[in-house]
């Protein structure tokens, strides 16, 4: 029996507000924004903070930072410890958290390289959402982003999503292969959500034939 969905997504492809309706339908928890804030929690830091390193891989200069604070500083007795939330360290977390949402099942789960933590699981449906580039720039006008901003968002928020997948996962990003099912969502929220919903139906009576 499926118990666990995820989805990972194209920036601006309608993604959070398509996995707002698919549990809401399944009666189901949302880990979205709430998995942000689970992470936030157990790195003991703000919110902010982690949604500035999910999904990304550290800067140059935070590398650099980083490894002056580890060479300089935490090799000496007197150092005061240094509480560094990196991407490493929200990756260890973030894949403690999907575990257990995964573990407590009825759950949608987007993004964070979740795809890949859970990928030997057999209660899971992975799904990619995808959109071309006019229709993710138009809808992050409607949030009311800048028709520059929202070009420039689409390009670099995917290109940082690929770089994520490839360094900890090291996988092509989209990993192709690991989805049961890729959907463009131009055809609209809802029938995107139904769409989903139709294979999870078709999946289960493949599973009991």
């Amino acid at each position: 029996m499926i118990k666990i969905i995820t989805i990972e997504r194209e920036y601006g492809c309608g993604c959070s507000e398509i996995a707002r309706l698919l549990a809401n339908r399944l009666g189901w928890t949302l880990y979205d924004q709430l998995l942000t804030e689970e992470i936030a929690k157990l790195a003991n830091c703000s919110r902010a903070v982690v949604e500035g390193r999910e999904e990304r891989t550290d800067p140059l200069y935070y590398r650099l930072f980083k490894s002056f604070l580890r060479g300089s500083f935490e090799g000496s007795i007197n150092a005061p410890k240094l509480n560094l939330v990196d991407s490493e360290s929200i990756v260890r977390i973030t894949r403690r958290v999907v575990e257990h949402a995964a573990d407590r099942g009825d759950c949608v789960i987007v993004g964070r390289g979740s795809q890949h933590f859970l990928r030997d699981r057999t209660d899971i449906l992975r799904f990619f959402l995808y959109a071309p580039p006019d229709d993710k720039v138009r809808r992050l006008l409607a949030r009311g982003k800048s028709e520059r901003e929202a070009e420039d968002l689409v390009e670099t928020v995917d290109r940082e999503r690929a770089d994520f997948i490839q360094k900890y996962f090291n996988v092509e990003w989209p990993d192709r292969a690991i989805y049961h099912a890729m959907i463009n969502t131009t055809i609209g929220d809802e029938a995107t959500v139904q769409i989903i919903l139709n294979f999870m139906e078709t999946y289960a009576t493949k599973a009991t034939a």
